[in-house]
């Protein structure tokens, strides 16, 4: 028996709203966390893939506890339809392997990492608040945030971040269904992680919300159906 079969027929198990199918098969799910509160990320400077960053602030410690609490929490009493987390996945920062880590504590789970789910990398803009890029570099970033193809000097697009993402994607699709994958990211990432499974121009993932510590939920079928189910989900209200 399949764990599928296990848990009944997948019509009767998708709750009303989610994707409309006429069969049984599952998706491969995917939880995106994004990292919890850094000092730069109190300070809405920018943190890229380039170096590996700051810690965790204790408030980022205590979302990231608290984000963990709620994966847990999948396939049990939150989005009962979803399979239980069964890996995690974290991009290279620092402060994504201090989220995830807590993620893997809580679910008793090994967390590996992908590079695939860094954040973008800002080049010369690296650590630098918005006045300071504008100050440097006028109107560039305001282009890079509404010309999907702009890179950042020295560093990535939002279409080279894109990229990335749907290789990751498609790297655990290709891993098996019917399981669910946490994704510790960030804010750009998981925009385009997003994004791409809404298959919208990269032009608008910068439209999408995605706080620290907050819980994202995207949904690939083997035959390229896709689906979002939960964006920007807060953990510390």
């Amino acid at each position: 028996m399949t764990r599928g079969s296990a848990r009944g027929p997948a019509r009767e198990r998708r709750p009303s709203g989610a994707l409309v199918r006429f069969d049984d098969e599952e998706p491969l799910t995917v939880v995106l966390v994004r990292h919890g509160e850094t000092a730069m990320t109190a300070a809405k400077a920018y943190s890229g893939s380039s170096v590996p960053g700051p810690s965790l602030s204790p408030h980022g410690r205590t979302q990231a506890a608290q984000a963990a609490d709620l994966v847990f929490r999948i396939g049990r009493e939150v989005w009962p339809d979803l399979p239980r987390p069964t890996a995690v996945v974290a991009s290279p920062m620092v402060r994504t392997q201090e989220t995830a880590a807590a993620v893997g504590r809580r679910m008793g789970l090994h967390v590996t990492t992908d590079a695939l789910f860094a954040e973008a990398d800002f080049g010369a803009w690296e650590g630098k608040a918005p006045d300071e890029i504008e100050a440097g570099w006028p109107g560039e970033l305001q282009r890079w945030h509404r010309e999907a193809d702009y890179r950042a000097p020295g560093g990535e697009s939002m279409d080279d971040v894109g990229d990335r993402v749907r290789a990751g994607l498609e790297g655990l699709l290709a891993g098996g269904v019917d399981r669910t994958v946490v994704v510790v990211s960030h804010s750009v990432a998981i925009r385009s992680a997003i994004g791409v499974t809404l298959g919208v121009s990269s032009a608008v993932w910068g439209s999408v919300r995605v706080a620290p510590a907050s819980v994202s939920i995207v949904r690939w079928w083997a035959d390229g159906a896709r689906e979002v189910a939960v964006v920007g989900m807060p953990t510390d209200a």
